[in-house]
């Protein structure tokens, strides 16, 4: 098994790169994992794992290991090399502490509206121009604790495979279908696929919980500081208002996101 122990090694100065740049991610098509739950995470949603870095005495509590070792813990294909690092190398890219001495590279996913596969009657969740990555991170989180078919990220300003998107959403990047598209061409898949679009808003709304979201549903939400945009309002069959009793008229995006999607659910039968 290849070992690498200097920080300066080809391998480790691309894992760097992957990390902190989103044009890095781009060029190569990678990204990184951290975690045993969120590499198996990734394992589970169909990602392709190039290569595995082991820090032994994180990982086993032990310098000296065998792919089998690795192998009962994680479930890697054959393809994936394994490379034991050492906890030089390891501390020098763990993005958060306790990761339990692994980090994968992953190959990123076609994220074309193309690419999307639909059941019938739909539940889908759409976040337009998404600005913060925990806020991103959260909304993904929200979305596979409803069961959604479907994430669908509009004007995206956040890179789906940052780091902080990752963390936020413990993995749940990869348990549900993510796609990233224009406010435009979403707006068109939904009424080439007959879904209603609901978007939440001040703006000339009903009450949320007296919509019917038992048909093929999209729910818009936007930024805390600007909201949805004009487009995507004009494109909704009805805006969606959740009142509030308090000073302020709004609250975090991905805690309004639960309340729309959870409802939707339990309309459904969740």
């Amino acid at each position: 098994m290849k070992f690498i122990s200097s920080p300066h090694n080809a391998t480790i100065r691309l894992a760097e790169q992957l990390q902190r740049k989103s044009k890095a991610r781009k060029k190569e098509g990678l990204f990184l994992v951290e975690g045993k739950r969120e590499i198996q995470l990734a394992l589970d949603g169909g990602f392709e794992l190039t290569q595995l870095l082991i820090c032994g005495e994180v990982f086993l509590e032990s310098s000296e290991f065998t792919r089998d070792q690795i192998e009962k813990h994680i479930n890697i294909k054959e393809s994936t090399e394994v490379i034991a690092v050492s906890s030089e190398v390891y501390e020098k890219l763990a993005y958060r502490s306790g990761t339990e001495g692994c980090i994968a590279f992953a190959k990123a996913k076609s994220q074309q509206l193309s690419s999307l596969q639909l059941d019938t009657n739909p539940l889908i969740l759409i976040a337009e121009s998404p600005e913060k990555p925990g806020n991103l991170g959260a909304l993904l989180r929200t979305a596979d604790a409803a069961k959604v078919d479907a994430v669908i990220i509009t004007n995206s300003i956040t890179d789906l495979y940052n780091p902080n998107v990752i963390r936020s959403s413990v993995g749940c990047v990869f348990t549900v279908p993510v796609i990233t598209s224009s406010t435009t061409e979403t707006i068109l898949f939904l009424k080439e696929q007959n879904i209603n679009l609901y978007a939440a808003t001040l703006q000339a709304s009903e009450r949320y919980d007296l919509i019917n979201y038992t048909s093929s549903t999209a729910i818009a939400v936007g930024t805390e500081a600007t909201g949805l945009s004009q487009e995507m309002r004009d494109a909704a069959v009805q805006n969606v208002i959740i009142p509030m009793r308090g000073a302020i008229d709004s609250m975090n995006v991905s805690v309004s996101a639960a309340i729309l999607l959870f409802e939707a659910a339990r309309q459904r039968g969740f």
